[in-house]
């Protein structure tokens, strides 16, 4: 053998040694870290099953107080959605109020943990913005009631009947049955009208006459019509006066009161009562017409 495999071999030999070695570190590191953990989780084992008993009996407490809220709500005029969010909302505070109790049992810092949850509300927040708008929406609608599952309302050009009150969107089911979603972020910052607040509601018309006919009959007619439509209500009084002189016709107003389930029965039965009314009275309702008139040439 000569000098050079010598050499080799020593260097081989001497390799596997450093190899024998590292693999032994790390063997050794390995069972220190493993011995470490088995340590703590001895002194840990009590915390971690005091926290596992106060999240599990934490939890069935919850539920419990959720379930007395809920039954208190219902017996109040809360809305049944209304109900449903505030239930859930008191329920996840509780559970949140349950898990940091856990935590602190197994001394996580406080500090640490309102750190993560200040950032997780962050980014949630961040993320769910519409969201958070229309929830927080929901919630004002709910609890303010500018108007409640049934009512006849107008809101933003959409006219019909509340049929669904949520936590994100209100649901309105039109007169031609359109069903619109409006989320009720847009909900609380445009103009409500509510056709359904009070029992009653007025009816505005106008009829023209031509300046041709006699103001004081059409009056007369208008208001025996009125007289005779059962819908009517007497009080308070209908009116029927002049209320402007036009271009080519006299314009009559009507004002009338009816219960709101017989508005628009009642404005179809008067305008349809009034046109056979002028008619048969002779009385002349204008409408725009051209005249031409051929000259001959000269």
């Amino acid at each position: 053998m000569t000098f050079l495999h010598y050499i080799a071999e020593g260097t081989a030999n001497a390799g596997n040694a450093e190899m024998l070695d590292s693999i032994q570190d790390s063997a050794q590191k390995a069972s220190g870290v493993l011995e470490g953990g088995l340590h703590y989780m001895k002194k840990a084992l009590p915390l971690i099953a005091v926290a596992l008993v106060i999240l599990v009996v934490g939890i069935l407490i919850s539920r419990l107080i959720a379930k007395v809220v809920g039954k208190a709500v219902s017996r109040s005029n809360v809305n049944g959605a209304a109900k449903s969010f505030l239930v859930s909302l008191i329920k996840i505070i509780l559970y949140v109020v349950v898990v940091i109790m856990a935590l602190s049992v197994l001394n996580v810092p406080m500090s640490s943990i309102i750190t993560i949850l200040g950032a997780a509300g962050l980014a949630i927040s961040l993320a769910l913005q519409n969201c958070l708008s229309n929830l927080s929406g929901g919630f004002i609608i709910l609890f303010t009631k500018p108007f409640t599952t049934g009512d006849i309302i107008e809101l933003d050009g959409s006219v019909g009947t509340v049929r669904d009150i949520g936590i994100f969107y209100t649901k309105i089911m039109t007169f031609d049955n359109k069903t619109v979603f409006m989320p009720n972020g847009k909900v609380t910052e445009a103009k409500i009208i509510n056709y359904t607040e009070t029992p009653t509601r007025r009816i505005d018309m106008s009829f023209c006459i031509s300046y041709s006919s006699d103001f004081n009959k059409a009056k007369e007619v208008i208001l025996g019509i009125i007289a005779e439509e059962k819908l009517i209500l007497k009080d308070p009084a209908p009116i029927v006066r002049m209320s402007s002189h036009n271009s080519s016709s006299v314009s009559v107003d009507v004002l009338v009161w009816v219960n709101n389930g017989d508005f628009l029965t009642e404005k179809y039965n008067m305008t349809e009562a009034v046109k056979a009314a002028f008619d048969a009275n002779g009385i002349e309702i204008p409408f725009t017409q051209l005249d031409i008139h051929v000259k001959d040439k000269i």
